[in-house]
C-alpha cells in the first residue's frame, strides 16, 4: 500500500529467506503452525492508519455507551448460555476491516465483524519479530505493530499486567478444548512462554465447591484464581462428548480474564447497532421489514458460528425464504475488498483486525496490536486461497 516500501521488499524477498523465516516459528516450540503465514508483512500509510483509528473510536462509542447491556441482552441465544458474574468491561475486543476503496478511490476501512474475545496477542508480537529478523532492512525501523509510541516490551507489560497482575502465574490458567490440536495452538505456547501461566483443556479443570484446581507435574493440586478464556463457544456446544467437572454457568471462586459473556455481547449480534462511515449497513433478517431487491450486494450470516462457517455470500431471496430460523441470522452489505498488495503475480485483497485491550488502570480500552489476513479468493479463508502464494495470515506496519 506504500509503493516505494512494496517494491522495495518485493525486490529483496527471496524464497529461501521465507523457507527460513517458518522454520525459524516452527522450531521455537518444536510444533508445526498449523496455518499459512503470509510472505509478507503489510505497510500501512498514515492516512490509512487514521481513519482506522477513526473507525475504532466510532465503534467503540457505541460499546462504550452505559445502556450498551440492555442493547445486547438479546445475544444470548439461550439463558442458560449466560455465565455469572459478568464485569463492566470486554477485556478483549476485535474489530475486522476489510481494506477497500472509497469514491475517490482512497483506501478506506469497512467493518466485517467484531468480537468481545481474545485474539493471538502473543503470536503477532512473535511474528511482527520474526519478519523484522528474516527480512531486515526491508521493513523500515521508525514503522510499528502498535500505536501511540507503544513498544514491544510496553505490550508485553501491559498483557502480564491485564492476564496475570499480582496473581502466581501458577494460578492463572489459559483455558481451551483439547489446545495442542488448535489450529491457533501457537499462541497458546508463545502466551505460556512469555506469561509462565498453565494452557489446560477443560477436561482437566477440576471443581470442588465453588473452586477450581488442576494437578501439576507432581499430583499437587493447583487452584485456578483466574482464567484466560480461549475456548469458542460454538466448538464447546458442539463438543458433547467433553467429559467435565466444570460448566461455564457455575458460580466459581475464580476471575475471568476476558469475562465469557462478551464473546456474545460484542459480536456480529453488534452490527446492526452501528453506524457510520466505517460500518456497512447490517439487518436482523427477523426484523428486515423487506427483502432489499439488491441482493447481489449482500451477504447472509449465521450469528452463532465462527471461522466463516455458514456463511453465504451469493444471497437469493429463495435461500432466506428457505431459513426457518431468521432470528438466527444477519444480512449484511457486502465489503467490496480492494487488491492492493502487489505480489509477484496477481495483487492481494487484505483485512485487519484491530487488537484492543481494557487497560485496567487508566478504564480504557485502547488499540494496542494487529493482525492481518491476506487473500487471493472470494473471500478470506484457508478454502478460498488453496495453492495461492503471498496469502495467508500476517501483521500489519504502521507508518508513523
Amino acid at each position: 500500500m506504500i509503493k516505494k516500501i512494496r517494491d522495495a521488499y518485493n525486490a529483496k524477498f527471496s524464497e529461501e529467506t521465507y523457507q527460513s523465516f517458518i522454520n525459524d516459528i516452527d522450531m521455537l516450540f518444536n510444533f508445526k503452525v498449523k496455518f499459512k503465514i503470509a510472505e509478507t508483512p503489510v505497510f500501512i500509510p498514515k492516512d490509512l492508519k487514521q481513519k482506522l483509528v477513526e473507525a475504532c473510536h466510532d465503534i467503540m462509542a457505541i460499546i462504550n455507551k452505559p445502556n450498551f447491556k440492555e442493547l445486547t441482552d438479546g445475544a444470548f441465544f439461550d439463558a442458560n448460555t449466560i455465565v455469572p458474574n459478568e464485569d463492566e468491561h470486554s477485556k478483549f475486543i476485535q474489530l475486522d476491516f476489510g481494506i477497500c476503496k472509497d469514491d475517490k478511490g482512497e483506501l478506506t476501512p469497512k467493518l466485517i465483524e467484531l468480537q468481545g474475545f481474545p485474539s493471538l496477542y502473543f503470536f503477532q508480537e512473535l511474528i511482527g519479530g520474526k519478519y523484522r529478523e528474516h527480512f531486515g532492512d526491508a521493513i523500515p525501523s521508525e514503522f510499528s505493530q502498535h500505536l501511540n509510541g507503544m513498544t514491544t516490551n510496553d505490550y508485553i507489560n501491559l498483557l502480564q499486567q491485564e492476564i496475570v497482575g499480582d496473581t502466581n502465574p501458577k494460578q492463572v490458567i489459559l483455558l481451551e478444548i483439547e489446545p495442542e490440536q488448535q489450529t491457533t495452538a501457537i499462541d497458546f505456547y508463545a502466551t505460556a512462554a512469555k506469561l509462565g501461566i498453565k494452557v489446560l483443556c477443560i477436561t482437566d479443570l477440576k471443581k470442588r465447591g465453588k473452586t477450581l484446581f488442576y494437578l501439576d507435574n507432581n499430583g499437587d493440586e493447583v487452584e485456578v484464581l483466574k482464567i484466560y478464556n480461549r475456548i469458542i463457544f460454538d466448538e464447546l456446544h458442539q463438543r458433547t462428548d467433553l467429559k467435565t467437572e466444570f460448566s461455564f454457568q457455575d458460580d466459581i471462586d475464580a476471575e475471568w480474564i476476558g469475562h465469557p459473556n462478551w464473546f456474545y455481547r460484542i459480536s456480529k449480534y453488534t452490527m446492526p447497532l452501528l453506524k457510520g462511515d466505517y460500518v456497512p449497513k447490517s439487518y436482523y433478517l427477523d426484523q428486515l421489514e423487506s427483502i432489499p431487491e439488491d441482493l447481489e450486494n449482500y451477504v447472509l450470516k449465521p450469528l452463532y458460528s465462527f471461522a466463516g462457517a455458514g456463511v453465504e455470500i451469493h444471497v437469493t431471496k429463495n435461500m432466506i425464504d428457505k431459513i426457518t430460523n431468521k432470528a438466527n441470522y444477519l444480512l449484511q452489505e457486502k465489503v467490496a475488498y480492494a487488491p492492493v498488495i502487489e505480489t509477484m503475480d496477481e495483487p492481494a485483497k487484505c483485512e485487519i483486525r484491530m487488537m484492543l485491550l481494557h487497560n485496567s488502570k487508566t478504564n480504557k480500552t485502547e488499540i494496542v496490536s494487529n493482525l492481518m489476513r491476506l487473500s487471493k479468493g472470494e473471500m478470506v479463508g484457508v478454502k478460498y486461497n488453496k495453492d495461492k502464494t503471498w496469502v495467508g495470515g500476517s501483521t500489519g506496519f504502521f507508518e508513523g
